[in-house]
């Protein structure tokens, strides 16, 4: 990762340099994140659909950079954070972040980074209170998929792991397909296939925020997650291993509230120890293996501009993070300084831990199956 620190750095004051050409609706040079990473061509791609939605996506990690969707007088506003340059979300010391990344292999974390497989112990690295978080510090975040962009709408982005990849065994090949569709929705579709037993569970991880104003506190954003249940964590953020009721307690979203009605509830010790939300919830949408998509499993508002996201997914669960890692002193898209709690991520997935913890819903993928998830942002005005 050093190398290619220093290789992103370098590339990173060439761009600063590079004539500003071809920009985005929203105000992104696209010149800034053409480069090539361990000889893979790297650039961002613009998706957009007949009513005027736009989503700009680089293959460096399959991260969504900027997300354009009209508020309730049809001005188009970019409601995901992220860098305006290739080379911050390159350097993982200076400026590490999940922002909007396709995450892989496996989302979340693996207790100790300790699973097995077959019957035999692995050890991945870990990266997170003792924990692998999100593939470990050089997962899929922080590697290059080969792109394909067959039309306006669409990006296919294509990852070949190889087996022992972070010490995960395995040659398996994922897919992540980007499709914006007429109705604002941003579609997201995963597949994979692997030569040799391995777990799987990918995610999106764009931190969300619908109120135009990224330089104060999101927790005006109601949030709503159609969920009965959660898996408490750790102060490692670790799940024990329980899976408790949301009835009577500040994880409880059946009803749309404001974050900040409850994201201070320092008595309540999931959310003192996190600092907010950080939490995996128990989608009532997924009953005995199967993920009903007609239904919303969560959803995010804001009554100052309108507009409503809507997610629906065939996953089991949701982590829902309240950005309470956010410092105010890196600074992102148009020299904006993200303050703590600014955004609200809504990662769909497998629980965490879910290798370790039989009965929970199992990421686990052999040679011949295939794994697929389907994950779908809706935009929308209320």
């Amino acid at each position: 990762m050093n190398n290619l620190k220093s290789l992103f750095l370098c590339a990173g004051m060439i761009l600063l340099a590079a004539c500003s050409g071809n920009r985005t609706a929203s105000g992104l040079d696209a010149a800034r994140f053409d480069s090539v990473i361990n000889d893979k061509p790297v650039k961002l791609y613009t998706l957009t659909n007949r009513q005027g939605m736009e989503a700009c996506i680089t293959n460096f990690g399959g991260r969504i950079v900027s997300l354009m969707v009209p508020d309730r007088q049809g001005k188009l506003t970019d409601v995901v954070l992220g860098y305006d340059n290739l080379a911050q979300y390159a350097d993982s010391v200076n400026s590490p972040s999940d922002f909007g990344a396709a995450i892989g292999r496996y989302a979340n974390r693996i207790n100790k980074g300790q699973l097995t497989i077959a019957g035999e112990r692995i050890q991945l690295p870990t990266n997170n209170y003792g924990h692998c978080l999100h593939g470990g510090s050089s997962g899929w975040q922080y590697q290059v998929y080969a792109a394909e962009q067959p039309n306006d709408s669409t990006l296919r982005l294509t990852m070949d792991s190889p087996d022992g990849d972070n010490n995960f065994p395995g040659n398996v090949k994922a897919t992540v397909t980007y499709t914006l569709l007429s109705d604002n929705t941003l579609d997201i579709r995963y597949e994979g296939t692997t030569d040799k037993e391995t777990v799987i569970n990918m995610t999106n991880h764009s931190y969300f925020n619908l109120t135009g104003n990224l330089t104060e506190a999101g927790t005006a954003q109601e949030l709503y997650i159609n969920a009965d249940n959660f898996t408490p964590a750790d102060a490692t953020f670790m799940t024990t291993g329980e899976i408790l009721p949301v009835e009577g307690t500040p994880m409880d979203f059946r009803r749309p509230h404001a974050l900040e009605e409850t994201i201070n509830d320092s008595a309540f010790t999931q959310i003192r120890n996190a600092m907010g939300y950080d939490h995996n919830w128990c989608l009532n949408t997924y009953r005995e293996g199967n993920g009903d998509f007609t239904q919303v499993a969560a959803s995010l508002y804001a009554p100052g501009t309108g507009i409503l996201l809507e997610m629906f997914t065939d996953e089991p669960g949701v982590q829902v993070y309240t950005g309470n890692f956010l410092t105010g002193t890196v600074k992102g898209k148009h020299g904006i300084a993200y303050p703590k709690q600014c955004s609200v991520c809504l990662e769909s997935q497998k629980y965490p831990d879910s290798p370790n913890k039989p009965g929970w819903p199992s990421p686990y993928l052999k040679p011949g199956e295939r794994y697929e998830s389907h994950t779908a942002f809706k935009f929308s005005i209320k």
